[in-house]
């Protein structure tokens, strides 16, 4: 359940930062309804980082208790 809780966050924290990154990026990065392109893959690279140090901090949590 904790790993569905990372990852949910992850994405929807990913999401929130590249929708509002979106407007400043080149038309190549903005990713278009329905498709496959390279702002998919952008959103991708930034919930993946945040997913990431999502588990990293936790596996710090852990170490301290």
């Amino acid at each position: 359940m904790k790993n569905f809780l990372d990852a949910l966050a992850a994405v929807l924290a990913g999401n929130a930062i590249y929708y509002l990154l979106m407007p400043h990026l080149p038309s190549v990065a903005r990713h278009g309804l329905f498709k496959e392109d390279w702002g998919l893959l952008v959103d991708f690279a930034i919930c993946t980082m945040i997913f990431v140090v999502v588990k990293y901090l936790r596996r710090n949590e852990g170490e301290r208790r």
